[in-house]
């Protein structure tokens, strides 16, 4: 008997220490990465919302569901005020298996101060079907300034 519990210590041990579950690409809560910051090429297109883009793009978290994910994008403002965000489609499809959202708010409607980083955050969301997950690789997230994506 202690030379089977001697035996069942050593190998929990030895298999401990060679990975965590929570770390590996096996745990689907590890699908999309965490954002990653990028740059915003400037393309001239004819944009039919009527909401501003918000200035800069600060986190980005894709997280899994049962019903599929929500992609969930923080934005940064330049000032406070800014109201009715949203994360709006740039395209009705994956291109090449990248879904790109822009983050559009109204801006205030007068001057606003700007006060702190923390009172201008601005959290839009957008949930995702497992029929739409299959198509997509790529979430990225627009603003004026910057981008996120997240990669599976």
């Amino acid at each position: 008997m202690p030379h089977r519990l001697i035996l069942v210590l050593a190998t929990a041990i030895v298999l401990g220490g060679c990975a965590r579950v929570a770390d590996s690409r096996l745990n689907p809560f590890n699908w999309f990465g965490g954002g990653e910051e990028e740059g915003v090429e400037t393309v001239e297109v004819v944009e039919t919302d009527p909401r501003a883009r918000v200035a800069q793009i600060t986190e980005l978290v894709v997280e899994r569901t049962p019903t599929g994910a929500i992609v969930r994008a923080t934005a940064l403002p330049p000032t406070q005020g800014w109201y009715d965000a949203a994360l709006v489609a740039a395209e009705d499809a994956p291109v090449n298996g990248a879904m790109v959202y822009v983050f559009r708010a109204f801006p205030p409607d007068g001057p606003r101060p700007v006060s702190t980083v923390r009172s201008r955050e601005l959290t839009a969301a957008r949930a995702l079907s497992p029929q739409d997950l299959a198509q997509i690789r790529i979430i990225r997230v627009e603003g004026a300034l910057n981008a996120r994506t997240a990669r599976r």
